[in-house]
């Protein structure tokens, strides 16, 4: 087959690029994928023993402000009205994550209102005598207190991460969000969330139906790259560090490993995602995929769960470690990559992040 463009992967970037150019452009495009499937991370699959849906990369909600975007997506799906919640687990007791209000009242036992909550958290976060933070520790203690960075983040962290969070830069606390109120919501102020009806591997389908558009599974970029000639460039979604053949040393990631079970009970968390905050628990979270989906009437006396572990693997990176090693060689890597010319890399530097 000829074809004009080639895209490596068929993730969300990849194939929303293969839509748009074969239905605007009305040109021809050659997906490819290493793994057996579309859909990259997003990839939904169904359990044959419980018929129950669930991601096979770890749960993926689905969550934007930006209208341009759902309306992109509106013909390809519609989202039910799934509310992403996460708990933590602590000593055998259940929290709120992110931090919250009740969190804080249950932690430490009080009835605190928002105000005097801020306050308290306040006090003794000062006693730290943290005036700039120097990293990931120093940051989480200086805006929540010791007490509650101890028990909710630091051996989370350092399962999640596989390092010394005094190793983590201090802006990597930033996404964690802190609130004085009782909102559960995991995400702030978004005004779309939710799970698609019909699963994440419906959407790519629809994606990737033009006649214009083929799909290569199971196919390597790095070992066929010579024999794919495309008319006008290579769209590449995969790790930067790879396609250059490590050039400047490998960039850090994490990646995942993931234990499916099945439980002898039609409910077995109450809840999607429960986190682990302790270091006796090797496994970081708890997925039980049947709550992603409350508009579906799934008649099973059993549930689905998957354990989700943190581990090192290189051919499947999941989030970057922004150490700053890692950052000096991102930076060469994306100078190198704007020397290549007809090969386009995604915009985050593929640098795969997805949660």
């Amino acid at each position: 087959m000829k074809f004009d463009f080639l895209i490596v992967g068929s993730g969300f970037y990849g194939s929303v690029l293969a839509e748009r150019i074969s239905n605007i452009l009305q040109k021809k495009v050659l997906v490819i994928d290493k793994r057996p499937h579309i859909g990259g991370n997003c990839f939904s699959d169904f359990c044959k023993e419980t018929e129950i849906e669930y991601h096979k990369y770890g749960t993926h909600i689905f969550h934007t402000s930006n209208k341009k975007v759902m309306d992109y997506l509106s013909p390809f799906m519609k989202l039910n009205n799934y509310r992403h919640q996460v708990l933590t687990k602590h000593k055998n007791q259940v929290y709120q994550m992110p931090i919250n209000l009740e969190t804080i009242n249950s932690f430490f036992k009080k009835n605190f209102s928002p105000l005097e909550a801020k306050e308290f958290i306040k006090k003794i976060s000062e006693k730290e005598n943290i005036f700039e933070a120097k990293n990931f520790e120093e940051k989480a203690i200086s805006i929540i207190g010791r007490k509650l960075y101890s028990a909710f983040i630091k051996n989370y962290t350092l399962k999640q991460w596989g390092v010394n969070p005094k190793k983590l830069p201090a802006s990597t606390f930033n996404r964690l969000p802190v609130r004085f109120n009782y909102n559960e919501d995991y995400f702030n102020h978004c005004n779309w969330q939710g799970i698609p009806e019909n699963g994440y591997t419906e959407i790519f389908k629809k994606l990737l139906s033009s006649k214009k558009i083929k799909i290569l599974l199971n196919c390597d970029f790095f070992k066929n790259f010579e024999i794919f000639k495309p008319k006008y460039a290579t769209i590449y979604t995969g790790p930067i560090d790879k396609f250059f053949n490590y050039k400047f040393g490998r960039l850090g990631w994490r990646s995942l490993k993931f234990k499916h079970l099945v439980k002898n009970t039609p409910d077995y968390q109450g809840t999607a995602v429960m986190n682990y905050a302790d270091l006796n628990y090797k496994y970081t979270r708890i997925h039980e995929p049947i709550h992603l989906h409350p508009e579906r009437k799934i008649n099973s006396e059993s549930s689905l769960i998957i354990e989700e572990y943190p581990v090192i693997n290189n051919n499947e990176p999941y989030y970057p470690i922004n150490d700053i090693q890692s950052k000096l060689a991102l930076k060469k890597y994306k100078d190198l990559s704007k020397k290549i010319s007809n090969v386009f890399f995604w915009r985050s530097t593929s640098r795969l992040c997805l949660l």
